[in-house]
């Protein structure tokens, strides 16, 4: 297994555009790094870095220990699927599997055998005679997969490679990356803009914006305890509830009232120990998953938690559970719940707020512990 460390590597393109600052990381020998975040957010071209197709402004890729920043793609022994997969129209499924191994001189014997093998384990084996055009997008994405794990590689860079296919057949594919990834015991790296695929598959999850690395952490990690709210915001579905809110320290506590909902709703939230008082912010934002928003239908039932009135804008199922999206007043919150729950759209509830469970983060959108 093979660690890949990333020194200060960094890329501006043309006009001083910058598409990756200095990032420090170490990625784990067979450790399933997901790279995530919005358009634009430098994920490609970090994955382009690793892999050799750009040279870096500053900073030094090694991978095994060996410092690969000047050396081309094919001697860094590094296996690459793409969006659009990149097999030759001109060749067959047989053949296009082959291509590596023939062009790193392995015996005819060995590459027949090795090409059945992936054909059986990838399903290939019905499309071996046929050429890429007259494949569906999921077949073109297993042979383009099979095609990059020919030579077995000790590092598998995937760019965004199920982003064009159907759900159903992305679940597919995304087992399989995981079953491959695990024989394979490849240091995989998987960029992706989704999400729900990132906390799918991830032994960790690099979270990136603009260029920047904010975070990176296993994806619980990166759900329970986000270090800004971009982070916060960008992970979870559906997205975290944020409260604007005034904080005023007490002598055993912190006084906390929600601006948006009139009359305002307050509570009292105790302080840690060690929290310098004088360093609580006047204002601050409050992050609540949809999960500890919890609807009643009876004021009574709320447990002494932070509660308010509120109407049911929608409700949306999705199987085992339910969303439902509230508005009281100017606020709107994000409530998740079992699907047996019966709740229907102007429905009047009460919204009760497991504030013990929320994320605060300051006005910078940084986060904070009270």
């Amino acid at each position: 297994m093979t660690a890949i460390e990333l020194e200060g590597l960094g890329k501006t393109h043309a006009r001083g555009v910058v598409g990756l600052h200095a990032l420090h990381l170490r990625i784990e020998p067979g450790e399933l790094l997901v790279v995530l975040g919005p358009s634009g957010s430098g994920k490609s071209t970090l994955l382009r870095l690793i892999a050799g197709l750009d040279q870096p402004t500053t900073g030094h890729v090694r991978i095994g220990g060996q410092d690969v920043t000047g050396l081309p793609p094919h001697v860094r022994g590094v296996g690459l699927v793409f969006q659009t997969p990149a097999l030759l129209p001109h060749l067959s499924v047989a053949e296009n599997l082959a291509f590596p191994l023939r062009a790193g001189r392995v015996a005819a014997a060995a590459v027949a055998e090795r090409v059945g093998e992936l054909a059986r384990r990838l399903e290939l084996e019905p499309l071996l005679s046929r050429r890429p055009g007259t494949l569906s997008g999921g077949e073109r994405q297993r042979a383009a997969l099979g095609r990059a794990i020919a030579r077995k590689p000790r590092v598998l860079l995937l760019d965004e490679p199920f982003s064009s296919l159907d759900p159903p057949l992305r679940a597919a594919l995304r087992e399989e990356l995981i079953r491959t990834h695990l024989e394979l015991g490849a240091t995989t790296i998987l960029v992706t803009h989704d999400q729900e695929e990132a906390m799918a598959v991830a032994d960790r999850i690099a979270v990136l914006d603009h260029g920047r690395l904010l975070q990176c952490g296993p994806p619980r990690t990166l759900y329970n305890r986000p270090l800004d709210c971009f982070v916060a915001r960008f992970i979870g579905s559906p997205r975290i509830n944020f409260l604007n809110c005034r904080l005023r320290p007490l002598e055993h506590g912190v006084h906390v009232e929600v601006l948006e909902t009139d009359p305002p709703l307050a509570w009292h939230a105790p302080l840690r120990e060690d929290a310098p008082r004088d360093a609580i912010p006047a204002h601050a934002t409050l992050g609540l998953r949809p999960e500890h928003v919890r609807i009643v239908l009876d004021p009574l039932g709320t447990n002494g938690a932070p509660s308010l009135a509120a109407v049911v804008e929608r409700v949306e199922y999705a199987g085992n559970d339910q969303v439902a999206w509230l508005r009281a007043g100017t606020l709107r919150l994000c409530a998740r719940m079992p699907a047996a729950t019966s709740l229907s759209p102007s429905a009047e509830v009460q919204a009760a707020l497991d504030v013990r469970q929320g994320i605060w983060f300051d006005q910078g959108g940084r986060a904070f512990e009270l």
